[in-house]
């Protein structure tokens, strides 16, 4: 499952409890959709990663397994987190955890306010 030989992939898990904080955290630029994770580990581009995603009030924990494809090192400019981004899979738990964002950020997606991304 990881792209370096012989490495265990990496499990992260992550509760999203504000739509304020899924808004900075997903990145509806992705075609697959993704989100960024704070985090101190080191990571690199194209790493592959296992999350478990909670979202809000929901209780169950989705899986997903996505790359890589962001990376905020320590002390980024205009203070925001370290951590990475990362692009969901084209799988079933992607597609719906995509589909699940989407949903719950309603008529945010279009804002201009500033996210852990972009």
């Amino acid at each position: 499952m990881s792209t370096k030989p012989g490495a265990r992939p990496s499990v992260l898990s992550l509760n999203i409890s504000s739509k304020s904080a899924l808004y900075a955290a997903f990145m509806p630029m992705l075609k697959n959709g993704g989100i960024f994770i704070p985090t101190s580990r080191p990571y690199a581009l194209g790493d592959e990663v296992f999350m478990l995603l909670s979202l809000l009030d929901d209780p169950a924990k989705v899986p997903i397994v996505g790359k890589v494809v962001w990376v905020t090192p320590v002390n980024a400019q205009n203070n925001r987190p370290q951590g990475v981004g990362v692009h969901f899979n084209a799988d079933d738990n992607g597609i719906e955890a995509k589909r699940k964002i989407e949903g719950l950020l309603a008529g945010t997606l279009t804002s201009s306010r500033p996210t852990n991304t972009m």
